[in-house]
Formats: C-alpha cells, sequence, structure tokens
C-alpha cells in the first residue's frame, strides 16, 4: 500500500476518533520532513468509517464557521455555473432602504431634530478681478449665513459661523461644490449629541440656476455623509431657495440614491458593505418651492435603478453574466414594466431566416446559444409621436477570438457596457413612462470565445442587408453584431431615429480619456440634442468627426468591405463601418462608451443609463 498523507487540524481528529477508545494521536505517525500525519492502515479504515457516519456540511460548519469546502454542493453564495451547464440568471442589486422626502423649510417642522444635520450654504460669487489671485495667500471673509441657516447659526450661538471659520482654508465658504466641513457634535442636556456639517455649493451666480452637475455633486456628498457617520439613523439637509423645483430634486434623488450602490452580490462575510445601512430617513428642507416633491424624487430613484441595473451587468464576471442570462434580465425587465415593455428574443434559427450572418459569426464561438433581444416600449394611452431605436453592444466577454487580447483581458467583461446601458434604460423607462414615445431596445448579445466553430481571419460574412464583410481582425468583433441589430432596428422595427451605444474602440479612450464618450452622427439636430442632454445628465459626451474620407481604409480585396481599417483613426473608422447597416437619411448617431463605461477604483459607473433614459423621454415631446 502506498503511503497516505493527511495534514488534518486537531479540531478534525477528535470529531473522527470521539467516541473510538483510541488515542488519536498514537494512531499516527508523524513525518518529520513534511509535518503531515501518517495513519496506519487500522486508523484509516476508523476515519473512512466516522466520515460515512457525520455530516461533511457539520464538520465543516464547526471548522470553518459555515463555509463550505469539502461539501462544494452545499448552497453557494451566488448563482453560478455547473461543470455541465451555463448560468442561466443574473441577480439585481437591491434598491438602498433609505427614505428621501423633501418638505418646504418654513413649515416643515425643526431642522435640528435629526441625528445629522447637514446646511448647504454657497459661497460669495467670485469677483472678476479675484480671479488671478493667489487662493493661499488670500484671506477668506467670514461667512455669511441667511433664512433657516442663520437662524440655525444664531439658536447655537454661532457654532456654524465657527465651523466655516475652522475650516476656512479647506471648505472656501462652500466654494467647491460637494465639499464637505469636519462634522461638528453638540450636546444638549437630555437628548444624544447632534452632528452638525455644512455642505458646499458651489459659487453663487445671482442670475443662473444652479446646473444639475452642482446638485449631483451635492447628493452624492449627502449620501457619503450618511454612509461616514456611523450609527445615524435620520438626517435633514437644508438646501437654499436657489435649488428648487421638479428637476432639481430628481436631479437630486438621482445622484443620492446612485451614491448608495454597493454590489455585494458575488461577498460574503464581513466583505459585504451596505451604504449608510443605519440611515432610515433623510429630509431634504426646501427655503425654495418643494411643489411636486415626491413625484420627483420618486422619478429620480427610478432612474436610480436604471442606473444600478447598469452597474450589475458590468460588474457580472462572465461565469454569471452571458448570453441566456442576459435574456433573462430582458425578460424581467419587461415582467416588473406594468405592461409597458414587451420582450422578444429570437434564437439562432430566427437570426438565420433574417440573415445576420455577421452576429452569427461571431456568435458561434460562444459557449451558450446566440440571444438576440428586442425590448419594446409603449405608452399605456396609445399615443405615439415617435419611434425611435437605442442598439447596444451585448459581449458579454471579449477574449478577442483568434486575434487573442495580450492585455486588460480581466476587464472585457464590460465589453457588454453598451448592452447595459440600453437595459438600465429600458428599466427606467418602463418604471417613468414617458408619453409619445415608442423605443425599441435592441442587443444581440454572444462572447468572443474561441473553439472550433469560432470565426478566424480571413472569413467572409453576409449581414441582414447582404452586405459581405471580410474579417481581418477577429477582436474588431463587436461593429460586426452591430451590423445586424442596427439592420433590426431601421428595417424591421422601423425607427425613425436610431442611437446605438457601444465600448467598440481603444481610440476613442485615446482621443477621450475615460470620463468622455464620443459621439459620431452626420444629423445636426441628433447632435445638438445628445449634446444638451449629456450635459443635463451628467454622461459627458464630445461630437466627433465622421470624416468620409477615412472610408477608403475599409475597403476589402474581396468583399464590400472588411472589418478594420489603418493604423490610426479607428474610431473614426468604426463608426463609418456602422453608418452602412442604417438607412442613409435617417438620423443615426454612433456613440463610443469605451472610456467612461468603467472606472479602476469603483468599478462599474452606470454610464449612458440616464443618457438614453432622457433622449426616449425627449423624443416623445
Amino acid at each position: 500500500l502506498s503511503t497516505m498523507k493527511l495534514s488534518l487540524p486537531p479540531a478534525l481528529l477528535s470529531i473522527l476518533f470521539r467516541g473510538s477508545g483510541t488515542n488519536s494521536v498514537n494512531a499516527f505517525t508523524l513525518n518529520k520532513a513534511s509535518s503531515s500525519l501518517l495513519p496506519s492502515l487500522a486508523a484509516r479504515t476508523r476515519a473512512a468509517s466516522a466520515l460515512s457516519s457525520f455530516s461533511s456540511v457539520a464538520i465543516d460548519k464547526r471548522l470553518r464557521g459555515g463555509h463550505t469546502s469539502l461539501n462544494m454542493a452545499a448552497e453557494r453564495p451566488f448563482q453560478t455555473w455547473t461543470f455541465d451547464k451555463h448560468c442561466e440568471t443574473m441577480a439585481w442589486t437591491p434598491a438602498p432602504e433609505v427614505t428621501l422626502s423633501a418638505v418646504s423649510a418654513a413649515d416643515g417642522g425643526a431642522l435640528e431634530d435629526a441625528d445629522l444635520v447637514i446646511v448647504g450654504v454657497f459661497a460669495p460669487a467670485k469677483d472678476e478681478k479675484e480671479d488671478g489671485d493667489d487662493e493661499e495667500e488670500k484671506e477668506i471673509d467670514p461667512i455669511v449665513l441667511t433664512g433657516k441657516a442663520l437662524a440655525l447659526d444664531e439658536a447655537l450661538r454661532g457654532a456654524l459661523t465657527e465651523l466655516a471659520a475652522e475650516n476656512s482654508k479647506a471648505f472656501q465658504n462652500g466654494g467647491g461644490a460637494g465639499s464637505m466641513t469636519p462634522v461638528m457634535r453638540i450636546a444638549s442636556s437630555g437628548s444624544k449629541a447632534k452632528r452638525y456639517v455644512l455642505l458646499g455649493l458651489g459659487a453663487e451666480d445671482k442670475e443662473k440656476d444652479v446646473d444639475s452637475a452642482t446638485i449631483m455633486k451635492a447628493a452624492g456628498a449627502v449620501a457619503s455623509a450618511c454612509h461616514d457617520q456611523k450609527k445615524v439613523a435620520s438626517c435633514n439637509v437644508l438646501l437654499p431657495s436657489k435649488i428648487e423645483g421638479g428637476s432639481a430634486l430628481k436631479d437630486f434623488s438621482t445622484a443620492f440614491h446612485s451614491s448608495l450602490y454597493a454590489d455585494n452580490r458575488f461577498r460574503t462575510g464581513k466583505k459585504v458593505e451596505i451604504k449608510a445601512e443605519y440611515v432610515k430617513t433623510v429630509q431634504l428642507f426646501m427655503e425654495g418651492s418643494a411643489d411636486g416633491a415626491a413625484s420627483a424624487i420618486a422619478t429620480g430613484a427610478q432612474l436610480a435603478n436604471g442606473v444600478s441595473l447598469t452597474k450589475d451587468i458590468v460588474n457580472a464576471p462572465h461565469n454569471v453574466l452571458n448570453s441566456e442570462s442576459l435574456a433573462d434580465t430582458a425578460k424581467r425587465i419587461a415582467a416588473e414594466s406594468g405592461g409597458s415593455i414587451t420582450c422578444e428574443i429570437l434564437g439562432k434559427e430566427e437570426c438565420e431566416e433574417r440573415g445576420m450572418g455577421a452576429y452569427l459569426g461571431v456568435a458561434r464561438g460562444s459557449e451558450t446559444d446566440p440571444q438576440f433581444i428586442h425590448l419594446t416600449y409603449k405608452p399605456k394611452d396609445g399615443d405615439i409621436k415617435k419611434k425611435v431605436g437605442i442598439v447596444g453592444k451585448g459581449l458579454l466577454f471579449d477574449t478577442g477570438g483568434y486575434n487573442i487580447k495580450t492585455g486588460m483581458m480581466e476587464l472585457m467583461k464590460f465589453d457588454c457596457g453598451g448592452a447595459a446601458a440600453v437595459f438600465g434604460a429600458a428599466r427606467a423607462v418602463g418604471d417613468i413612462q414617458p408619453p409619445g414615445v415608442e423605443a425599441h431596445f435592441v442587443v444581440a448579445a454572444c462572447e468572443n470565445m474561441i473553439n472550433a466553430k469560432a470565426m478566424v481571419p480571413s472569413d467572409i460574412l453576409t449581414a441582414s442587408n447582404g452586405k459581405t464583410i471580410e474579417v481581418l481582425n477577429t477582436d474588431a468583433e463587436g461593429r460586426l453584431t452591430l451590423a445586424d441589430a442596427l439592420v433590426f432596428a431601421d428595417k424591421e422595427c422601423g425607427c425613425e431615429s436610431i442611437i446605438e451605444l457601444s465600448t467598440l474602440t481603444g481610440a476613442c479612450m485615446v482621443s477621450l480619456g475615460k470620463k468622455i464618450c464620443g459621439v459620431w452622427t452626420d444629423d445636426d439636430d441628433l447632435a445638438k440634442d445628445l449634446e444638451e442632454i449629456s450635459k443635463t445628465t451628467g454622461d459627458k459626451s464630445w461630437r466627433m468627426p465622421m470624416a468620409k474620407e477615412y472610408a477608403e481604409l475599409l475597403k476589402s480585396k474581396v468583399a464590400d468591405m472588411s472589418n478594420l481599417g489603418g493604423p490610426y483613426g479607428g474610431a473614426i473608422t468604426a463608426a463609418l463601418f456602422l453608418t452602412e447597416f442604417v438607412d442613409k437619411k435617417k438620423p443615426y448617431a454612433h456613440i463610443d462608451i469605451a472610456g467612461p463605461v468603467w472606472d479602476d477604483k469603483s468599478g462599474a459607473t452606470g454610464f449612458g443609463a440616464k443618457l438614453v433614459t432622457e433622449w426616449v423621454r425627449k423624443s416623445g415631446e
């Protein structure tokens, strides 16, 4: 018999031999070289008998406090594949449980009646003559509080003024939007200490409304304070009169709820982090109008739910998210829309019938069958002014195919960022239900993998509009899947205007960095609409040139076109390629979100969901 080596902890030894009448130490001999235990044949027999009669889960729980290692079939922290079966569902992150509301500061009760009180303040308007002054040298004037903030400061005997003065250099009287002072605790007899903090809202501009970016920064700071201040159950926030109305409250609500996102789907035990877990209520005290507050806050929360789903899809690993689990996500969006959204899934047979050779050429390398996903939103009153299409790139993982990637492959789960933005927007649209617009959300879902059926360089694929494409590089696969998706939105859905979002090129990242997406369109009106929406939603964009002369770079020796341009201008040639699959008379925009879809520190950003949702809403006006 060969020698069997066991390295077992004493706790397991005592379980195996408890009641056997045998001293467990004497039943084993120590191998000095390896420090492992060499059991005799009799000891091994007793061990096997003990193991067969004792629950492996019970053993594991006693040794590891509930974690399973000996029994791999026990309950897992999240659903994933088995050896022979891929994952069919993806969990969604639940919405934050904090209740956000708004009241008029004039009749909303006592501002200080909360564990945490946040007072929003504007810095004085900047004097143009002071723009060149050295900030380090310039003396900071005492803060000037007004309205409810002044009344609170007087009740606290000037404590807020002192707080601003003590932190004048860093806080600059609120000159930085979203900046905060340290927390000040004030105790009163008969009650626990309350916490006060000043929130910067930037320099006041008496001629302009407060922009969305400032409001969203302030809301994010409030969410951070609620998380950082432990054991706080309630928070009141005072906002000056310049911040008022439904649009401001919607922006605040969206940013506040989005800032509380924490993806715990794949964490266990102490690694789980719940943002602001102690906070139950956050109430905004509005010195301006609070009319329509409940509706605006609810809309903002619905939009934040869409952003959350976008993050979930991008964050999900490939062993959880594939074409079939993404299709299941689409079905759930439709099911939760209250009947405003319908879901259609085309399988490989339906795709073949439509001649989707470009998409299927990529999908042949996938483990799961292709899932061509089509969600349709229609307003319940049936009044439709415009029909629009939103197409998203749905590569659940991109190895590069046979032109395999040599770097950043661990990030290639975010290659579905376009599909994530589209489905996040679909969720929000289904909840908000904007009038006057019919919206078609289209994603050709698959992976770009390597197997015996996967496409190889020099293959020629035929798209559903009949155009042939020579595959010069299998890592330029996204545009192939988008080609058939665009034809579907254009011809089969009959969309009057189409936008498409994709993590398409590294060239766009080189041009615009990781905060701004690129927009390519020949339609000036569509470009203007997207530019305005980008500013209001915070999803930053920049219009890029559609240089027609670069189309020469897509010529093929053997097909109608190739899927790859030259070594330069790759983002432009990618956009030009896609225009071949949409009616030239229709407004169409290609939006490359490769940069802003992912943050190296925090992961998925949720980029694009707000932009798409607002575009759909405005299309119905």
